[in-house]
């Protein structure tokens, strides 16, 4: 859509966003629906450089070719779990590590006078970053 059709529609009083926006989900929820996604399309990708079908995955994982239908398009009953495991089923090593961390703002030294007493400010706690690779074959 062109910005000027863009702004004609949102001056009306329409609105644009993604399913996320519609369905009101919030920051945790995108990212983990976002990785959800992600993972599941590493699997499928995994198992295609393989050149493995639906079916044999499904055998390596003891379950239903229907069963790795879901886990590659992250259906909503298929559990984080369920998909890296297809992922290592398939060929694919995990890693998971500790990339960074950061300390918010207002640490536990900040104080300021209330009357005659020191009243401390609750400490924030550190922001932790965890990044999981998915390692897999390159096609």
């Amino acid at each position: 859509m062109d910005s000027e059709k863009r702004k004609a529609l949102e001056a009306a009083g329409w609105r644009f966003g993604d399913a996320a926006d519609f369905l009101g989900m919030t920051d945790e929820e995108r990212q983990l629906l976002e990785a959800r996604v992600e993972m599941a399309l590493a699997v499928r990708r995994q198992r295609e450089a393989l050149r493995l079908s639906q079916k044999q995955l499904a055998g390596r994982l003891k379950t239903s070719q229907p069963r790795v239908a879901k886990i590659e398009r992250a259906a909503p009953d298929v559990s984080l779990d369920q998909i890296l495991r297809a992922f290592a089923a398939a060929g694919g090593r995990i890693t998971v590590k500790q990339v960074g961390r950061s300390h918010t703002a207002g640490g536990a030294d900040d104080s300021s006078r209330v009357g005659r007493q020191r009243a401390k400010k609750v400490p924030k706690p550190p922001i932790a970053e965890v990044q999981i690779e998915l390692i897999g074959t390159e096609l």
